[in-house]
């Protein structure tokens, strides 16, 4: 009897890992399968992500040229404003200075000359004439002038 209960107890342990063994291969072939289809689809992608990578670093290089041509233009223009203020920024001055003058010596010549005042002693009004106005003189006014701390004279 005890040989019996050996047998059967052997035969169930067998069965019981036999089944384990099945679900094993099974598990162990969908993995097979799974990595074949990620091998499948990631080595194209891998693929597509290095065309991508390449396209960029060439439109990096072309952005890097276009960049050091801005800078060069740059750089030109800054000299060309350079030059030309300096070769014609003295002459306009002094061509428009020129023309100041002529048309401030025009615009005497037509306008008619104030007649002179009558001196009215030490306190009479001075006027000062600064291209071509007339201001009055501060020594004729009596005021009273005040120092920095608000105290008169």
């Amino acid at each position: 009897m005890a040989g019996i209960l050996v047998a059967v107890f052997w035969a169930i342990l067998v069965s019981f890992l036999a089944v384990v063994l099945v679900r094993l291969a099974q598990t162990l072939r969908a993995t097979t399968k799974l990595v074949a289809d990620v091998t499948d689809q990631a080595v194209p992608l891998l693929a597509d992500a290095s065309a991508t990578v390449r396209s960029a670093q060439t439109q990096l290089d072309k952005v890097d040229a276009i960049a050091s041509d801005v800078q060069e233009v740059t750089s030109n223009a800054s000299a060309l404003s350079t030059t030309v203020a300096s070769t014609f920024g003295g002459p306009l001055v002094k061509v428009a200075a020129f023309g100041y003058g002529v048309r401030q010596a025009l615009g005497r010549r037509t306008a008619p000359e104030p007649e002179p005042e009558p001196a009215r002693g030490r306190g009479s009004a001075r006027r000062t004439v600064i291209v071509g106005r007339t201001v009055p003189s501060a020594r004729g006014r009596r005021r009273e002038r005040r120092n920095a701390r608000g105290q008169k004279d």
